[in-house]
């Protein structure tokens, strides 16, 4: 990831992000693997990449804030429907749910906030 200078020290207006060569990591719920595009860790905001394997889910959580979901192969679903490839949801601040996938999915989201666990 290029951390946005250039090579005479200044700062650049674009940070470009080589996704394929950032690894997966593991997350610590079993089966979602992630690649943090953008991170702002003052303000808790982050781009995330994440690949889903067949039956993983995510435990109950709550979106602190505004959280958005781009599905990009798959589907995720939660109590209130089924996201499938091509798809997009947002979530309210303050929205509580479980989130699953039966066939896998890869997923770009975008958080203003980190999700809050109560597991």
């Amino acid at each position: 990831m290029n951390a946005g200078a250039s090579p005479a020290g200044l700062v650049q207006d674009s940070t470009y992000v080589n996704v394929a060569g950032l690894p997966w990591m593991p997350t610590r719920f079993p089966g979602i693997e992630a690649k943090t595009l953008m991170e702002d860790k003052a303000t808790g905001m982050s781009t995330v990449l994440m690949r889903w394997a067949p039956g993983a889910r995510l435990p109950r959580h709550e979106h602190v804030a505004i959280e958005q979901s781009f599905v990009l192969e798959g589907s995720l679903a939660d109590g209130d429907g089924v996201c499938t490839a091509g798809d997009y949801v947002w979530r309210r601040a303050g929205s509580r749910h479980d989130a699953w996938t039966d066939e896998g999915c890869l997923v770009l989201a975008f958080f203003l906030k980190p999700n809050m666990f109560f597991d």
